[in-house]
């Protein structure tokens, strides 16, 4: 019979396992984790897996090793370094410009004096000429037309 102890050694062993396998890529399907996979080189690094947790080895050590024995693309999560800082940086720099070409866009929208007359004197009762002549004179002149790269 299994004993309390041994029974939830097992089971620390298999969460481990199954929380590290979730993160490692399968070499032969590439879009799989080594989990979800039943590849034969999926069920052969289960096994490692677990062999290595078995013996001790921490979480760390055992990224290590696959990434020593498989290379750096068998893990779902690279490292930052200075061939990854693209990788890891895009998405912030994507960010960061559509959040300042807006900024931009908003500041010129709300410092746009013609606008800002047109909407005071808006409520102010003009003959229509009057009228006709004020926004004539403050109807900002068109944005110049764009040129694009090949004309």
């Amino acid at each position: 019979m299994v004993s309390d102890e041994e029974l939830k050694k097992a089971q620390t062993v298999e969460a481990r396992a199954k929380g590290i396998s979730h993160n490692v890529r399968c070499t032969e399907c590439g879009s799989q984790s080594i989990e979800d996979s039943q590849a034969d080189i999926a069920i052969l690094l289960r096994k490692l897996i677990r062999d290595e947790i078995r013996a001790g080895k921490s979480d760390k050590d055992i990224y290590k090793k696959l990434e020593e024995d498989y290379g750096e693309t068998v893990l779902y999560a690279p490292h930052f370094d200075w061939q990854t800082a693209g990788l890891w940086l895009a998405p912030f720099a994507v960010m960061g410009a559509t959040a300042g070409v807006g900024a931009y866009q908003r500041h010129r929208q709300k410092s746009n004096v013609h606008l800002m007359v047109l909407n005071l004197v808006r409520d102010i009762p003009f003959t229509p000429m009057e009228r006709q002549t004020m926004v004539e004179l403050l109807t900002p002149p068109p944005p110049p037309r764009k040129k694009w790269w090949w004309w």
